[in-house]
């Protein structure tokens, strides 16, 4: 590698220790060339990438970047996650270097950086036992709707019930049935209804009266006829 490229390296990582929200640095004597390509690829899931870097170029880079922690880092053979700033998952990245880890017995955890702060081999452990990032939105929301969906249960219930008790009152006749409605309209509604009543009450009134009449009348012509019979003979 001449110059220009060791330059144009220590330019790329600078501005990948920029960029990245977190970076985290790992020791990874023996993995293989199958194995990192895995290890990539989990690592890409999680908006990460996977490099590594000799140690001189990187503290160069990491002096440029102003991340002076990292230097700290560089002893042996080390390789570092880029996890990005759009689109990336600190906690999803850890866990999948986490879990490679247990499965390959691989990849020790150095430390790191995450925006701008320094992080020891047992804050990444700690940060792979987070849940991921979707986890904790769908948490999140879950905890902000519960208390917005019981205050909604809880009106429609108030109001449900004041219905219930308003028909109720309304039904012992304690209040105005109009003034229940609430309206000029359920006041003529009650005003025809209460003049259908009377005028049915006063038809009835008037059959009664014609049919008591009949039934009086009927004897006195039976009598008529009975008494008129003999005088015949």
């Amino acid at each position: 590698m001449n110059r220009d490229q060791k330059a144009a390296v220590i330019e790329e990582v600078a501005t990948q220790i920029q960029d990245a929200e977190a970076v985290f640095v790992v020791d990874y004597r023996g993995i293989s060339v199958p194995q990192a390509a895995v290890l990539r690829t989990r690592l890409g899931d999680a908006g990460a990438r996977f490099r590594v870097v000799k140690n001189t170029l990187t503290e160069l880079a990491a002096d440029r970047a102003g991340a002076d922690s990292l230097k700290e880092v560089l002893d042996g053979p080390t390789a570092f996650t880029f996890v990005a700033a759009e689109g990336g998952d600190v906690a999803l990245a850890a866990k999948a270097l986490a879990e490679f880890r247990r499965q390959n017995d691989v990849l020790e955890f150095k430390g790191g950086v995450m925006n701008g702060e320094a992080l020891s081999a047992e804050q990444i452990g700690a940060l792979s036992r987070l849940p991921a990032r979707d986890v904790l939105h769908g948490q999140l929301v879950g905890m902000i709707a519960s208390p917005i969906t019981g205050l909604v249960r809880g009106l429609n219930a108030l109001i449900a019930g004041l219905a219930i008790q308003l028909k109720q009152i309304a039904d012992e006749g304690m209040v105005p049935r109009g003034e229940v409605a609430g309206g000029d309209q359920a006041d003529s509604e009650q005003d025809a209804q209460a003049d259908q009543a009377a005028d049915e009450a006063a038809q009835s009134a008037e059959g009664e009266e014609t049919e008591s009449s009949s039934e009086e009348s009927a004897p006195a012509s039976e009598e008529t006829e009975t008494t008129e019979t003999p005088e015949g003979e």
